[in-house]
């Protein structure tokens, strides 16, 4: 490397040291990658919210929907590395949208901050379906080849979807949605039969009447939502999903910046009203070991290691 090279490298490192020491001094945006009315929306507002009392600026969301929600973790990953712009993510973003034709690195593109919650995945039927629990559905699947409507709104879904045809010997129809909120209002129309979706959408409909939860397609019970069965409870072993929200910065974001947003993060997070309110919507807020952005590498690693195997044995892929 020349004296200036390496003058200049010299520079850029003290650049960013201060930049770090004064961070923030504007506004953050928060890419929520689904359109509104989805799962996400409420725990990245409420967060969000909470966030601002630490880190003295507003945290701004974003909605930017599209392709899985890959569009919007497309913008983050190739967003400046100066804190400014992060994503709520999850399995769909940053596990399974490897089903989708996506130009970034699930695994190298991003700075992990912290993971929030883990969320019960549920299995969810239209008002007047004719099944009210999981054996009920298989049953009436296997006498309807193909006659089950398949809420496909993302990668989650997609997966879910297709481990339960194989796992029960059925075929249902995929209708593809932009998002869990139109989802959810097609459902309540009448249009689908089915969908996985987080509880924080799924909760308001079904205490109200106007769907019926099936089961909890979690590996275990929730805290929040004990009395929903598991799939494996309900006779169907290997039918689960991996439902999960962190925050993720992109890749090159200073180790000081990631620490002020994930002690801004955990700070809201230890907030007894955000718990209560995470609570609410049928989310379990994550360990303090993996609130960190530690907890959150090592939390990623292990879900992409378990995960895709099983989706490159499946041969699934959206072009």
């Amino acid at each position: 490397m020349s004296k200036f090279a390496l003058a200049l490298a010299i520079v850029a490192i003290l650049v960013g040291e201060a930049a770090a020491q004064i961070y923030p001094v504007r506004p953050i945006s928060l890419i929520l990658p689904y359109p509104p009315g989805g799962p996400t929306d409420a725990p990245a507002r409420i967060v969000s919210e909470r966030m601002r009392a630490s880190l003295g600026q507003p945290v701004i969301i974003e909605n930017v929907g599209g392709a899985g929600g890959s569009i919007g973790v497309t913008r983050v990953a190739r967003a400046a590395p100066d804190g400014y712009t992060i994503d709520i993510g999850q399995w769909d973003t940053h596990v399974g949208a490897i089903i989708y034709p996506i130009t970034f690195d699930l695994q190298k593109d991003f700075a992990p901050v912290g993971l929030l919650s883990q969320n019960p995945q549920l299995l969810v039927a239209r008002k007047g379906f004719p099944a009210d629990d999981l054996k009920g559905l298989v049953a009436w699947m296997k006498a309807n080849p193909g006659k089950g409507t398949f809420v496909d709104q993302n990668a989650a879904a997609r997966v879910t979807g297709i481990l339960m045809q194989q796992s029960t010997g059925t075929k249902i129809e995929f209708i593809p949605y932009r998002g869990a909120g139109p989802a959810m209002q097609a459902m309540l129309g009448g249009q689908v039969d089915l969908m996985v979706v987080q509880a924080a959408v799924t909760l308001p409909q079904a205490r109200a009447g106007t769907v019926k939860i099936l089961a909890n397609l979690s590996p275990a019970r929730s805290r929040v939502i004990p009395d929903i069965p598991t799939s494996e409870e309900s006779g169907i072993p290997g039918l689960y999903a991996s439902g999960w929200f962190g925050l993720f910065a992109p890749r090159a974001t200073p180790k000081e910046i990631v620490a002020k947003l994930n002690a801004a993060m955990m700070h809201a997070l230890a907030d007894a009203k955000v718990q209560a309110r995470f609570a609410d919507l049928g989310l379990d807020v994550a360990s303090r070991e993996q609130q960190t952005s530690e907890g959150l590498a090592a939390f990623h690693k292990g879900e992409v290691e378990k995960w895709w195997p099983i989706i490159k044995a499946a041969g699934i892929k959206v072009e």
